[in-house]
């Protein structure tokens, strides 16, 4: 709540108050118009009214944001904290309620149902993911390793090419 917000109305409030009591007091003394003094507290009492009026219709929609930002913290929290595996254990007391009654089942659950099944599969198939990765990491480790090799065919032209260029013999400028 904005605890702020009810300061200033019980400031503006108090200020008020004392307006109304300047105005009772000049009343009382016989040198003013008691009926114009008369008429400036209704304006004053009225501006008081309305001030108050506009606080607490805009405190309605300032209460109802706060309760909603709260229900939604609440509801996430909860959500957050809650196991995925608490609705079976409901749904079997649910049924079990039921059953005590005599009424028949809306929905059954599996017997021998395992709550941890789940895990051991989603484990699985990471382990499984682990071991595709690594095999793809191998087949482009051995792509790399091949490519750092030159192939037979590249290091066949190389030797003929050595072959069929004479070589020069250099003797003193001599060809």
């Amino acid at each position: 709540m904005k605890l702020a917000l009810f300061r200033e109305l019980a400031d503006l409030n108090r200020a008020f108050d004392e307006v109304l009591r300047g105005l009772e007091r000049m009343e009382k003394v016989r040198s003013f118009q008691s009926d114009m003094i008369r008429r400036a507290r209704a304006e004053v009492e009225t501006a008081r009214v309305d001030a108050n009026r506009e606080f607490f219709d805009n405190f309605d929609e300032i209460v109802e944001n706060d309760a909603v930002w709260a229900y939604k913290f609440r509801r996430e929290y909860d959500k957050k904290i809650k196991d995925p595996d608490d609705i079976y254990l409901e749904i079997k007391d649910s049924e079990e309620r039921r059953k005590k009654k005599g009424l028949p089942p809306r929905l059954v659950i599996l017997p021998g149902w395992d709550m941890s099944d789940e895990e051991r599969f989603d484990e699985e198939q990471t382990k499984k993911r682990k071991r595709a990765g690594n095999k793809g990491q191998k087949t482009a480790k051995n792509r790399k390793s091949n490519r750092s090799k030159p192939s037979r065919r590249a290091t066949d032209r190389q030797q003929t090419d050595v072959a069929r260029t004479p070589e020069k013999e250099t003797n003193d400028g001599e060809t």
